[in-house]
């Protein structure tokens, strides 16, 4: 509880200081107490977090971005937007400025920042791929918002972050899906580093009355590509599915291959430039021995 708080239920300053002499009070920052225990979650540091820099803080930022779980947990200090001078206080990182009511809110109890008002934040400090992350788990937690992000791309034009937030919320960024793990981390890595177009993930196609899921599709290509990571093909049962499947999308039309994570993290130039031709319609030699597109037929 907050110094404030425990005035307002009619502890005098006498009272308080007795209590944390004799350990009914634990403080945690100046003017926060954990009342007769010291057994502290995640939450309730994010809380006295909070509580440290008066009734005006919220929780904000990547701190947020964990308690709406758009981010994954990590270690990180807590962070909190409050009014006020530049002052800090030990293990909180402070954000200065007050912020309209309809961009705050509370999650389990802990004033935050909006969902909304927490994708602008984190899109002006994380990376490009780790904003695409948060806005996946923003829509497939289907968060209904009282204020949307374009709202808040109104009311802050020109605000780090903007640009790709705007394209996530029209639709135009590269439809990316759920990843299923380090190596689909990886591989979407390598993409990026090499300027490959993005695939989609983990899509279902249906095919001769059956649904198969590509790990990567660049569907207008119709190019089909898996990941195999070893444990999920290692039975017999697993290896004939697979050859199956990729022989009837061949059939179909699409060119289908298989990376793994060997390829991908050992060889990644090799890999892209496989990729690249890959992806390239009808590739041609112009004789100087690179390789182009033929003209559109």
């Amino acid at each position: 509880m907050g110094r404030w708080q425990l005035q307002e239920i009619g502890l005098t300053e006498r009272l308080i200081r007795t209590r944390v002499f004799h350990g009914g009070l634990i403080r945690l920052h100046r003017g926060v107490y954990a009342v007769g225990h010291r057994a502290l979650t995640v939450e309730s540091r994010w809380m006295a977090a909070v509580l440290a820099y008066g009734p005006d803080a919220v929780l904000s930022h990547r701190s947020a971005g964990q308690l709406w779980r758009l981010c994954p947990r990590s270690e990180i200090a807590p962070e909190v937007t409050a009014p006020g001078s530049k002052l800090s206080k030990g293990g909180i990182v402070v954000h200065r400025g007050s912020l309209p009511a309809d961009e705050v809110g509370r999650m389990w109890g802990i004033p935050v920042t909006s969902v909304a008002r927490t994708m602008l934040d984190l899109a002006g400090m994380l990376k490009e791929r780790e904003v695409e992350r948060a806005w996946n788990e923003m829509e497939v937690r289907e968060y209904r918002l009282r204020l949307s992000v374009p709202d808040l791309l109104e009311r802050y034009p020109g605000r780090k972050g903007t640009v790709l937030l705007a394209r996530l919320a029209s639709g135009k960024a590269p439809p990316v899906g759920i990843t299923r793990g380090e190596l689909e981390e990886r591989f979407l890595a390598l993409a990026d580093r090499f300027a490959l177009p993005r695939p989609r993930m983990n899509v279902h196609l249906a095919i001769r009355d059956r649904f198969y899921e590509v790990d990567c599709l660049w569907e207008d290509r119709k190019v089909a590509i898996e990941l195999d990571g070893g444990a999920a093909h290692r039975t017999r049962r697993a290896f004939e599915k697979d050859r199956e499947r990729d022989r009837i999308l061949t059939a179909v039309g699409y060119t289908t291959a298989r990376l793994t994570w060997r390829q991908i993290t050992e060889t990644p130039a090799e890999v892209a430039a496989d990729l690249r031709l890959i992806l390239t319609p009808y590739p041609l030699s112009d004789g100087s021995g690179d390789l182009r597109p033929l003209p559109p037929r």
